[in-house]
């Protein structure tokens, strides 16, 4: 008998709204945070590996996607000092604990996952 994935809801976020959504819901679940651009080919690469993983995660983890070249969005990636994209980043408990930069097969992200939610 297979497991049916669990459904997963991705949130989007912006300069506005990433306080509430990211920093103040990471203090009750970790937030894993996609911060891509639509012109950006391994962001478009990465979406369904990620996707995979928060299926498989879906009850420890919650995933929020900012596409920085909407509105204002550009000032979340300065903030956080974004060199490329697709940045990742992991928070918990309001900080950020981990990220990572460019395309990763689900595997690594899982494992990667696993490994900073084990802190």
């Amino acid at each position: 008998m297979n497991a049916t994935p669990k459904q997963t809801t991705t949130q989007t976020a912006d300069l506005h709204d990433f306080q509430g959504k990211v920093i103040d819901a990471s203090r009750n679940q970790p937030v894993l945070v996609d911060f891509w651009a639509d012109w950006c080919a391994p962001c478009h690469a990465i979406a369904p590996h990620l996707q995979r993983v928060m299926e498989e995660m879906a009850d420890e983890i919650r995933l929020v996607k900012v596409e920085v070249d909407e509105g204002e969005n550009m000032k979340l990636a300065g903030k956080y000092k974004l060199r490329g994209f697709p940045t990742i980043m992991l928070f918990a408990g309001g900080e950020e604990v981990a990220r990572f930069a460019g395309n990763r097969a689900s595997p690594w992200i899982r494992d990667w996952l696993q490994q900073h939610l084990r802190r």
